[in-house]
């Protein structure tokens, strides 16, 4: 299976929630299905069925981000060459060419990516637009809406 990029920060916050799950809530579940098995018969006991039910969702859950971390490639961008190059899991600082209007990105992974927090996917169509640029360049973003143009003000390796 391919490699996909994932930031430092977003490996160790898969590390964190798988952690949670495997020390917190398995042992948790494991005791709330000995619990409602005490409760005698299984076929008629909603609270047995409600753990079984929750112990598949944590369980997939455990799998889901064990696959994740194993086929994660990380990258450190701190350790990268800081010659203004856009790449993966720099924040890039922008400005709309048109309004003026300044806005910060962080390129990370497709599991990573939350605009509210300015953090967007590599495949994202303004990503894929500033991948391999450099600091003043002025790129040009497909959007629903058309064309949009940037300048890149600065990219940030943090």
């Amino acid at each position: 299976m391919n490699k996909f990029p994932m930031t430092v920060e977003g490996a160790e916050a898969l590390k964190t929630e798988l952690e949670f799950l495997k020390s917190k809530e398995r042992p948790r579940i494991i005791n709330a299905i000995a619990d409602a098995r005490a409760h005698g018969d299984l076929k008629e006991n909603a609270e047995y069925h409600a753990a079984r039910e929750q112990q598949g969702f944590i369980e997939g859950r455990i799998k889901e981000l064990e696959g994740k971390l194993s086929h994660a490639q990380i990258i450190d961008v701190s350790k990268l060459p800081q010659d203004g190059k856009v790449v993966f899991g720099v924040s890039v600082h922008l400005e709309h060419m048109e309004s003026g209007d300044r806005v910060v990105y962080k390129i990370v992974g497709e599991d990573e990516s939350d605009l509210k927090m300015g953090k967007i996917s590599v495949s994202s169509p303004i990503a894929r637009a500033l991948i391999a640029k450099f600091e003043g360049d002025v790129v040009k973003v497909q959007a629903p809406g058309g064309i949009i143009e940037y300048e890149i003000i600065e990219v940030a390796y943090k």
